[in-house]
């Protein structure tokens, strides 16, 4: 009876002989490991760059916007001030307006919001300071807004004129004075809402009474911590529904309420969920790589068998029983599999790393991968190894002295 040692170095030895033979039999189930390693690895990375970039436009955000004119007034502000758990509120506006500076005039998209919005949507000054309830004609710029839009860069206290066109048609045309420029920041795919570079932002108060109306088109609250987002929204949902004369079993139906409601736990997951399909579906890919790879195992093993059918009935004749056979080419094929595990999982590692790097993001490997990758190989070898092992120790040993 032959020991695992022995069994062992057999199989190694097997493996060292034919060794360009062995590689390509391994060489699917590298590609097969690698792939899902990266894939997993990639998958958790996304998620977190997701969140991370989520976090920069704001903290514990609920966003309502009115699907109507004459929607959301100041009644309708209170009742969401007023929600348990909300504790910052800003309304907000916009507008594509003309700005003009030195005698040059762009189109520019100009939001009113409160003071709270600093807060809320995480907005990081360069210069200056935002805006107070308290102000009137000031304005925040963008950075793109205060060195790229315009032939001279606009700094703190310079003067621009904002001309608005009111509902009726007419315009109007007021000179704001710059009390700060928003820090430059890397717009990406997650980014929502106005790309702040190139946005104006003035006080609320001010836009709605130049441009004559008293309805807000938006809203944006924030609650207390991340965990009461989803609760808090649904609490201000349904108060906004009844305020708004919503009935309860309209609630949940976006076509009847006149507005919409979403919130940043909302967003996180369909982000993840993104990121959860898409490493999914290259994961199911990369698994054809491994039954390509098993089917190379086994097909290598039955050629092995085939090759050492005499050495099997030599094998026999000495008094190695079915189980030494079968134990035999059963570790040579884990074997096989394992190597090609331990190769791809490093290349995983290293392929994951490189394509984070290039698209940015962070660099997230649990460590459980390592595990997981080394047994997908080690089982695909084993299941591999089966039929051809079986067969060779089923093997009439007299019949396999004479082949060949």
């Amino acid at each position: 009876m032959v020991n695992i040692r022995q069994t062992f170095d057999l199989g190694m030895g097997s493996i060292k002989h034919a060794k360009l033979r062995s590689a390509l039999t391994t060489l699917g189930i590298i590609i097969g490991v690698a792939a899902v390693v990266a894939n997993v690895s990639l998958g958790a990375s996304f998620n977190q760059f997701f969140t991370d970039e989520l976090g920069t436009l704001g903290s514990n955000f609920i966003i309502i916007y009115s699907q109507d004119v004459n929607i959301l007034h100041e009644n309708e502000l209170d009742v969401v001030r007023n929600t348990p758990g909300i504790v910052g509120v800003s309304p907000s506006n916009s507008q594509m307006a003309a700005v003009n500076y030195f005698s040059s005039n762009r189109q520019i998209d100009v939001q009113g919001v409160s003071q709270d919005a600093q807060d809320i949507l995480n907005i990081q000054l360069e210069e200056g300071n935002f805006l107070t309830d308290k102000d009137k004609y000031v304005a925040v710029l963008g950075w793109k807004v205060a060195n790229e839009k315009f032939d001279h860069n606009i700094s703190l206290n310079n003067y621009i004129d904002i001309t608005f066109t009111r509902e009726d048609g007419s315009t109007v045309t007021q000179k704001f004075k710059i009390k700060g420029i928003i820090a430059s920041e890397e717009t990406t795919f997650v980014q929502g809402g106005p790309d702040r570079d190139i946005t104006i932002y003035i006080p609320i108060a001010t836009m709605n009474e130049l441009l004559n109306v008293s309805d807000y088109g938006g809203i944006t609250a924030k609650t207390i911590s991340a965990e009461s987002v989803s609760s808090v929204s649904d609490e201000v949902d349904r108060r906004l529904a009844r305020a708004l004369g919503v009935s309860a079993r309209d609630i949940e139906n976006d076509d009847v309420k006149p507005y919409r409601i979403f919130n940043q736990a909302e967003i996180i997951e369909q982000l993840d969920q993104l990121a959860n399909s898409l490493t999914i579906l290259i994961t199911l890919v990369a698994l054809v790589s491994l039954i390509v790879g098993s089917i190379g195992i086994m097909n290598i093993m039955l050629v092995t068998v085939t090759e050492r059918t005499r050495e099997i009935g030599l094998m026999k004749s000495l008094g190695f029983k079915k189980k030494d056979i079968l134990l035999l080419f059963m570790v040579e094929s884990t074997l096989l599999g394992s190597i090609g595990g331990v190769l791809g999982v490093l290349l995983g590692v290293v392929g994951s790393y490189l394509v984070e790097s290039y698209l940015g993001i962070p660099h997230i490997f649990p460590p459980y991968l390592i595990l997981l990758g080394f047994s997908i190989a080690f089982i695909v070898g084993l299941v591999a190894g089966v039929y051809p092992a079986n067969k060779a120790a089923s093997m009439d040993p007299v019949e396999a002295l004479r082949h060949g």
